[in-house]
């Protein structure tokens, strides 16, 4: 039987966690706003930029309300970085472009977000990088599985904070 990790190792372990998702959620808010953007701005133009973009789909895949989405949509729309039309397909349908400004907006945060990739991961150990990958994957999978046994302890936020775990952008 494989030996117990001492609790003061564990409280260690989630702090230093938290700091890295504090981190994360720090540096994307850094990339969007060098853009000029918000983060949630960034998203809807990523996905919008796969040219499938349905604002109901992306308000659920991000556990956001169909309003909040739609608040975004006006902002980049004012900001004139996205266009929509009725689609050709389906006139109760709508289809959305990133603009000129918009595809370059994106492209200023991809840029940055690459240069952090190549400083910070890029330049990791291979093989501690794939531990590293595989212990997090274990970790996801140990957290959804409890999360998805226990009651819901407040409307669902672990649920929340998995399903964004493949989110982290750098």
């Amino acid at each position: 039987m494989a030996k117990k990790p001492q609790l003061e190792t564990v409280h260690a372990a989630i702090a230093r966690l938290q700091r890295l998702t504090d981190l994360f959620q720090e540096r994307r808010e850094q990339l969007a706003s060098h853009a000029g953007l918000t983060e949630a701005q960034w998203s809807v133009l990523e996905e919008i930029s796969t040219e499938h973009f349905m604002p109901s789909m992306f308000a659920k895949d991000q556990a956001s309300s169909r309003a909040a989405v739609s608040k975004v949509i006006r902002q980049l729309l004012d900001r004139g970085l996205v266009r929509v039309a009725i689609s050709a397909a389906d006139g109760r349908q709508r289809d959305y472009a990133l603009t000129a400004a918009g595809k370059a907006a994106l492209a200023r945060v991809r840029s940055e977000r690459q240069q952090a990739i190549d400083t910070i991961w890029m330049r990791l150990d291979p093989a501690a990088l794939e531990r590293f990958s595989d212990f997090s994957a274990d970790l996801i999978a140990r957290i959804e599985r409890h999360a998805a046994r226990s009651p819901a302890i407040s409307g669902g936020g672990a649920a929340r904070a998995t399903a964004s775990s493949g989110n982290a952008k750098e």
